[in-house]
């Protein structure tokens, strides 16, 4: 099932524009941090899929994935991680917090929209 609507959490406002063209098929609800996130998905209970960023002010990517992956209601929804930070041991580390997949800033265009279909 393809998703329909996506919370985007990244603090790049360029990050949040990009995804605005590229993904202009689907609904997203932007958020600049994952405290504005959580609250963000208390008013968008239809988040079919999530894209987020790992390093962040207020909360970072990976305490809100492990905030959401803690709780019933939010832990099936998907989670692609897109950061910058991209050894070995920042990808295991995500994909263990409960990450669907994980995509290192700069990618291509196609690899994420492959992503969201595999997903």
């Amino acid at each position: 099932m393809q998703p329909r609507k996506i919370l985007v959490v990244d603090d790049s406002k360029l990050i949040h524009k990009m995804f605005e063209v590229l993904l202009r098929q689907y609904s997203l609800v932007h958020c600049l941090d994952g405290l504005e996130a959580l609250q963000a998905l208390g008013n968008h209970a239809d988040i079919d899929l999530i894209l987020l960023d790992i390093n962040m002010p207020r909360m970072s990517g990976l305490e809100f994935l492990n905030q959401i992956k803690a709780d019933n209601f939010f832990k099936e929804i998907p989670v692609v991680i897109i950061s910058t930070e991209g050894k070995e041991e920042d990808t295991v580390r995500g994909l263990e917090a409960g990450a669907a997949a994980y995509i290192k800033k700069p990618f291509g265009n196609q690899e994420l929209l492959e992503v969201i279909q595999r997903l």
